[in-house]
């Protein structure tokens, strides 16, 4: 059986993936109970052909669909906020979220709003106010990937900007979990080199980063480990190839594969990248692939054991913490990531704010070592000036 091939997985919710699987959402929608669909995505993908194609697939199904496309590339609150007036008053029933990580975050996001009297900051992951949710008659979501990175697509919780603060929150509910997630890595083919490497460098980092996150999930750890190895053998030629569509079916499983691995934590590299993103604006997936090394160094010390059996599962001729952290540079660099975070348009001059708010972020309490502020500031230094 090819990769290529159409099939369905149930883990952690269905998922149906396979070259042209685009082609059964249709029914896909009608036997999850959906009528009148809003379709959400981001305002770089409305007019690509790709989403006027799906839009008329699913109307030509007999279902009445709209669409919302003013999400931005680190979706807001005021994003889900217009997104939630749309659905209401466009009748709506279910979402389809179709996109990278900002469309599938936000969409996911404005299903479960929609059916919210608090406001969107009380379910932030950090509290338990998700208990508080008015969680029956949630809309039901399909989610769509377009790209192979966040993994949002089986995922119960979406990355949302606050605009006020200058913070990335992230929004948790069981019933976010999308009744099923339709993978069709044919939807990868048009995205360019620099995306597909920034984007495929974000499941990595998922995968990597739930591997040595602390504490004991073998499934998550064997999870986390194929999707490192998968990324690490399919990226290059999805970049050096996009219409290497093996390739594009194999990451498109490593992002799925990230997200649901990180399930056991994530750490320092999205502390980092989420104080980076939220301040200016930045892709973030290219912000964890810049900022990545300079995170993996400073954990050392408590990474090197996890090494020897990742440099195994890659087929390393060595093994260690110095041979797969050679290979991660050499990825790097083969696929085009800048190797300072100054091509990221920041500077060392914010060390101290960007110290402070990655230790806030709650994905610094799943790093393998309790960084200080101090400590963060220093590695977002280094990883301006580029020195490991």
């Amino acid at each position: 059986m090819s990769i290529l091939d159409i099939r369905q997985w149930n883990f952690p919710t269905r998922v149906v993936f396979g070259a042209g699987a685009i082609e059964r959402l249709p029914r896909l929608c009608q036997s999850s109970g959906m009528t009148a669909p809003l379709l959400v995505t981001d305002e770089g993908l409305m007019d690509v052909p790709m989403t006027q194609d799906t839009v008329s697939l699913v109307r030509d199904g007999g279902l009445d669909i709209g669409v919302f496309s003013g999400v931005k590339g680190n979706p807001s609150a005021s994003n889900v906020e217009a997104g939630v007036a749309a659905f209401r008053e466009g009748g709506h029933d279910s979402v389809i979220a179709f996109g990278g990580g900002s469309g599938l975050d936000a969409g996911k996001t404005i299903a479960f709003m929609a059916r919210q009297t608090l406001p969107v900051w009380h379910f932030d992951d950090a509290t338990p106010g998700w208990k508080d949710a008015n969680a029956g008659d949630l809309p039901p979501v399909i989610a769509i990937p377009t790209t192979a990175g966040t993994g949002s697509e089986v995922g119960r919780a979406s990355v949302i900007s606050n605009e006020e603060t200058k913070e990335k929150k992230i929004i948790f509910h069981p019933g976010m979990m999308p009744v099923a997630a339709l993978c069709d890595p044919e939807l990868t083919r048009g995205l360019p080199a620099n995306l597909t490497a920034a984007t495929g460098f974000d499941a990595l980092v998922h995968c990597f980063e739930a591997f040595c996150a602390p504490g004991y999930h073998p499934m998550a750890d064997g999870i986390a480990l194929e999707g490192v190895r998968l990324a690490g053998e399919h990226l290059p030629r999805a970049v050096r190839d996009g219409n290497d569509i093996e390739a594009r079916a194999n990451m498109m499983a490593a992002a799925a594969m990230g997200a649901t691995a990180f399930q056991k934590g994530l750490g320092g590299v999205h502390a980092l990248s989420h104080a980076i993103g939220a301040l200016h604006d930045t892709h973030h997936g290219l912000t964890n692939a810049v900022v990545m090394p300079y995170v993996v160094q400073a954990n050392r010390e408590a990474i090197a054991s996890h090494m020897e059996l990742l440099a195994r599962v890659l087929g390393l001729q060595v093994a260690g913490y110095n041979a797969v952290f050679d290979w991660l540079l050499a990825l790097r660099e083969e696929v085009g990531i800048p190797h300072r975070a100054t091509a990221l348009g920041v500077d060392a001059s914010e060390a101290e704010e960007m110290g402070a708010r990655a230790l806030r972020d709650p994905t610094a309490a799943g790093n393998p070592i309790r960084h200080s502020a101090d400590r963060y500031a220093e590695i977002y230094t280094r990883a301006c000036a580029g020195e490991l």
